[in-house]
């Protein structure tokens, strides 16, 4: 079974998971890539990869700082929930129906480019490695 690139974003987002550092989620991708892919197919993958990460100022800052452009969000549903319960107003959930999926969306789109970041850093590890032999 040949890795794809959609393979290789969904165990650098399973990295994501795991609480430890950049450089230890890098080696433990650097692993996984090394024994799956030889160089040749590495270097597609990264082109392919380089074209599929957005390079606009607002995807940049959406990779950095996801939690702080969806928080704004997550509080006018939570306040909408609030009030809506506590004065009986059904008017007031329609606040998180609509901010609710705005505030995921966020996140899920953030924790894609995250992904796809250190993916891109593990191709840059692994040719400097190769570089260096």
């Amino acid at each position: 079974m040949a890795l794809t690139l959609d393979n290789l974003i969904l165990m650098a987002e399973d990295e994501l998971t795991q609480y430890s550092t950049e450089a230890r989620k890098i080696e433990k991708l650097r692993r996984k890539i090394g024994i799956a892919l030889n160089l040749k197919e590495q270097q597609k993958l990264k082109q392919e990869l380089l074209t599929k990460i957005p390079q606009g100022f607002w995807a940049k800052k959406l990779e950095k700082e996801r939690q702080t452009f969806a928080l704004p969000f997550w509080g006018i549903a939570g306040l909408g929930l609030l009030l809506g319960i506590s004065s009986q107003q059904y008017l007031d959930f329609l606040a998180p129906a609509i901010a609710l999926p705005i505030a995921i969306k966020i996140q899920q789109i953030g924790w894609k480019l995250q992904a796809k970041r250190l993916l891109l850093n593990t191709f840059e590890e692994i040719e400097k490695k190769v570089n260096n032999l």
